[in-house]
């Protein structure tokens, strides 16, 4: 990190640098955050979808057959999911496209999209459990509660394998996350139709079966509010939640020689990367090129902000882009 005395330690690790000799007015776009999906999630995506898809085939197959509503809503929910990776493998896909004219920074914010989308997908179908079971609640059926358990639990191996496919992925990003919730949230209504099953062939009380339904989707509603508030803030453009904004604000603020820090934006352009404006006020003007870069590497590697633009003013003159933000 640059230090107080002189500004021009450089931070560890290697920066790619794209130069403007002579400029103040500097940006950095090398190692844009640590970006773990498309490398590493394609399998996971294809493992997935491919075994939830046959999943939801057996699953509403044996639910009409044993006539029981946890096991069709479980069905139901198991294809909102397989939408739902579907829709995020395509958005992993999408941000590894490079910059074009038009979209500038790539289509990285189309993992953003899919997070919300995710989300919205999970809402719905906890809905449509929700009014269902609520149905069943009045008018109870008789239940196959053998086939509920054999099929739920099959679900709970095929969910559960999915969700630890994306498990290391889930805290660095959002579209990945919103991914894993799925597959979890699968897994836990397996294992809820896996007690009805039980209870139904204990005790023959047919009603459980969709009271389980019920008790699964509050879980369910439970996991999916932080995603679905992760991607709304995300979606407009606030602050990542891997990023100390008034960190970033005191970093800049004690570099050498800045005597102001006005109109600094930090947003999200994908669910790993994150970009930074700024206007330093350095009334001795720009210490250089090294001075720069070094500023750039070490709010990439100390506070998770790869694409970095920052441009110098001496002060002497008001700057007329407002609002203003004087530290």
């Amino acid at each position: 990190m640059p230090s107080k005395q002189n500004g021009q330690n450089h931070a560890p690790g290697h920066v790619h640098d794209h130069r403007r000799a002579g400029s103040d007015h500097e940006h950095f776009h090398g190692g844009l955050g640590h970006v773990h999906a498309p490398a590493s999630f394609g399998t996971a995506f294809a493992v997935g979808i491919g075994l939830n898809t046959a999943f939801v085939a057996i699953e509403a197959l044996f639910g009409f057959y044993a006539n029981s509503m946890a096991l069709l809503a479980d069905a139901g929910h198991n294809l909102s999911d397989v939408l739902g990776l579907v829709v995020a493998w395509i958005a992993v896909l999408l941000a590894r496209r490079l910059p074009t004219p038009k979209y500038t920074y790539g289509l990285g914010a189309s993992s953003i999209l899919a997070a919300l989308a995710n989300a919205m997908l999970l809402l719905v179908a906890v809905g449509a459990i929700a009014w269902e079971a609520v149905q069943r609640l009045w008018e109870p059926m008789a239940v196959g509660g053998m086939t509920v358990m054999f099929v739920a639990g099959i679900g709970i191996l095929i969910n559960g394998l999915t969700a630890y496919l994306f498990a290391s992925g889930r805290k660095g990003d959002l579209n990945i996350r919103g991914a894993y919730m799925h597959m979890v949230a699968d897994a836990a209504v397996s294992a809820g139709v896996v007690i009805a099953g039980l209870l139904i062939i204990q005790t023959g009380w047919t009603w459980v079966d969709p009271a389980v339904s019920l008790v699964v989707v509050a879980v369910i509603l439970w996991g999916t509010w932080g995603l679905f508030r992760g991607s709304v803030a995300l979606s407009l453009d606030s602050v990542p939640d891997n990023v100390d904004a008034e960190g970033v604000r005191a970093f800049l603020s004690g570099l050498q020689g800045v005597a102001e820090v006005h109109d600094l934006h930090i947003w999200p352009i994908s669910t790993t990367q994150t970009a930074l404006t700024a206007h330093l006020v350095m009334p001795a003007g720009s210490p250089g090129d090294e001075f720069l870069f070094d500023v750039h590497a070490a709010l990439r590697h100390d506070h998770n902000i790869g694409h970095s633009t920052l441009q110098v003013e001496t002060g002497e003159h008001a700057c007329p882009q407002a609002p203003r933000e004087v530290v």
